[in-house]
């Protein structure tokens, strides 16, 4: 099957999915990340286009290593927005990509490119098979057959704004590719000192450990990651991923912090 990957920032997946991704790409699917924009606003010493270009590198490094291929949206941070031109952008790479499968970013989250990323990801994969929405390529591609199966990632750290857990519909167990998970989010080497200086986070690495733990406890794992398949009319209520993870799928028994 042919899994898309869609989220706002360069570092995103791997600190939310790239265990799954890890065991979806070992088990012969094709995976494809895509981040909305390339982190251009993420850093204190070097200009915009400059760490863009950083960014874009560290992501393609990161999709490397389980085989998968990377596209960047080139929106630009805080500059995403639910509007038509986004839309249209957005549904153009579903149709390039055309996924089965498309794993997206929670819509509660503490940061707005999250969220508008989950709007526009969600409402593009409607309108991807709808041959008179048009996206004003240059060269369109072809409209889907029909509507992918979505999931919804968990938010960073599990919970909405207000600090309220979103509890996941399942947890998959990425004991066996935490190592993996860490190399692909440590290819991301320039958001250390960004992270540090913007946000108090000396150590990224550690923080995503501690928050793919805190996962795999909902579910008695020592390393999960949750997610939650959006099943609005008319998107596929069949549990695709669940499927192609199998024995990897837990339920999430226990509720913690």
């Amino acid at each position: 099957m042919r899994i898309l990957s869609i989220h706002a920032h360069p570092d995103d997946m791997e600190i939310l999915a790239g265990g799954a991704l890890a065991l979806l790409a070992e088990r012969g699917h094709h995976i494809t990340v895509v981040t909305m924009t390339p982190g251009d606003k993420g850093s204190n010493t070097l200009d915009q286009d400059q760490i863009a270009a950083v960014r874009r590198e560290e992501a393609r490094a990161a999709a490397a290593m389980i085989g998968a291929d990377y596209l960047c949206a080139e929106f630009r941070d805080l500059e995403i927005f639910n509007d038509n031109p986004s839309r249209r952008r957005v549904t153009e790479i579903l149709r390039i990509t055309r996924p089965d499968i498309v794993l997206t970013s929670s819509p509660a989250d503490y940061l707005c490119d999250h969220e508008a990323t989950s709007i526009l990801v969600r409402d593009a994969m409607f309108g991807a098979s709808a041959p008179n929405y048009l996206t004003a390529a240059d060269n369109p591609a072809k409209p889907l057959a029909g509507i992918p199966h979505l999931y919804y990632m968990d938010a960073i750290s599990g919970h909405d704004r207000d600090g309220k857990p979103i509890l996941p519909d399942f947890v998959v167990d990425v004991s066996t590719k935490f190592r993996l998970k860490w190399d692909m989010l440590a290819a991301h080497s320039s958001q250390r000192e960004w992270l540090r200086a913007q946000h108090g986070m000396d150590d990224y690495m550690t923080t995503m450990e501690a928050w793919t733990k805190i996962c795999g406890q909902r579910a008695g794992l020592a390393y999960g990651e949750g997610f939650r398949q959006y099943k609005g009319h008319p998107y596929p209520e069949s549990p695709a991923l669940q499927d192609l993870l199998g024995d990897c799928v837990h339920p999430p028994s226990v509720r913690v912090p």
